[in-house]
């Protein structure tokens, strides 16, 4: 399918206690970046590749986020709703909510999903590709993995102890969850109201052959903590935030 036939599911829900330094006030997607709400950037990264339609779904304080939607303006075509998902319902709870309200992602379609908080420089169209691959083989979703960089840069040391030098700040040997999901609409079958979408859900299918990686590259960062929320905003002041897709910079 092309992007501008995909409802994106945004999750919105959590508390952000990581982020009490804005989230006393208000909810963490709409801590601000270069002066917009991060989940206005990631609304932004979906749309340069022609996604249309926006499910925000929605919890700890909930109301202030319809108020950001139904603001707007978004430009024409657009179309951002909220979906009320709870306080206290984890992330496959509320995707399961998105999958059978009719407010939220039409029956039988495929989707999308991510998370409110974080951004990166990936293809979405690439990811779609790649999606449909795994559908034809046999795959029911397709889980974007990155290698974040570590906090704290890392000594190199020989096999006596002895230091040989430094790196910093390198990436981590392992690929990590970092959101950007296609998810078939059978994602249902194995999603109850308490499911972590982390847990469970993407265990099942992982078991069953029926999830894939898509391996991203390039620049990712989640906005988990306010060190992270300053990085962003020092990446947007520098004038070049590397999130931003190249058609949208130029």
């Amino acid at each position: 399918m092309e992007p501008g036939e995909l409802t994106v599911v945004i999750l919105c829900g959590g508390r952000g206690t990581r982020l009490q330094e804005h989230t006393q006030s208000i909810p963490k997607p709409l801590v601000e970046i270069g002066g917009r709400p991060i989940v206005w950037h990631v609304i932004e990264l979906y749309r340069a590749y022609g996604f249309r339609r926006f499910v925000l779904c929605t919890g700890y304080k909930g109301e202030l986020i319809e108020r950001f939607a139904a603001a707007g303006p978004w430009p024409a075509g657009v179309e951002v709703n909220c979906l009320d998902t709870g306080l206290e319902t984890p992330t496959g709870g509320r995707v399961r909510q998105a999958l059978l309200d009719p407010a939220g992602v039409p029956a039988g379609a495929p989707f999308c999903a991510t998370y409110a908080d974080g951004v990166a420089d990936i293809d979405l169209r690439a990811l779609l590709a790649a999606h449909a691959a795994n559908v034809a083989a046999g795959g029911l979703a397709t889980m974007t993995v990155v290698r974040p960089e570590l906090q704290f840069g890392v000594a190199e040391l020989d096999a006596d102890g002895r230091v040989r030098g430094f790196r910093e700040k390198p990436r981590a040997e392992h690929w990590v969850n970092g959101g950007f999901f296609c998810f078939e609409p059978d994602l249902l079958d194995v999603l109850e109201q308490d499911s972590v979408l982390e847990r469970e859900p993407l265990e099942r299918l992982a078991a069953a052959g029926a999830l894939h990686a898509h391996r991203h590259e390039g620049f990712w960062d989640c906005m988990d903590t306010y060190k992270d929320a300053i990085l962003l905003n020092d990446l947007w002041a520098a004038g070049r935030p590397p999130w931003v897709p190249a058609a949208v910079r130029a």
